[in-house]
């Protein structure tokens, strides 16, 4: 699309995430702390038109977004067949 030199990339994605508490006691706490992204590119295009094509792939990433927009979680449950409120 924007005809790019890009002769490598590489993204390493780091989650710190953490689980607490007990399934016994009811006390059950997960989530996560941190998402660190590390992007490494190999181009001869210029910085700008490298930056460019950066910006453009971190905000069409839905992962990304997710985290960056708070996004409203809808859930249902069934049991067996019926629905069932928790």
């Amino acid at each position: 699309m924007t005809k790019t030199d890009i002769r490598h990339a590489r993204v390493k994605v780091v989650l710190h995430w953490y689980l607490g508490g007990s399934v016994l006691a009811g006390t059950v706490d997960s989530g996560c702390r941190e998402v660190q992204t590390h992007l490494e590119v190999d181009s001869d295009d210029t910085p700008e038109k490298i930056a460019h094509v950066i910006r453009c792939a971190k905000q069409g990433c839905f992962a990304e977004q997710m985290v960056v927009r708070p996004t409203p979680l809808t859930s249902t449950v069934k049991v067996n067949g019926e629905t069932f409120v928790l």
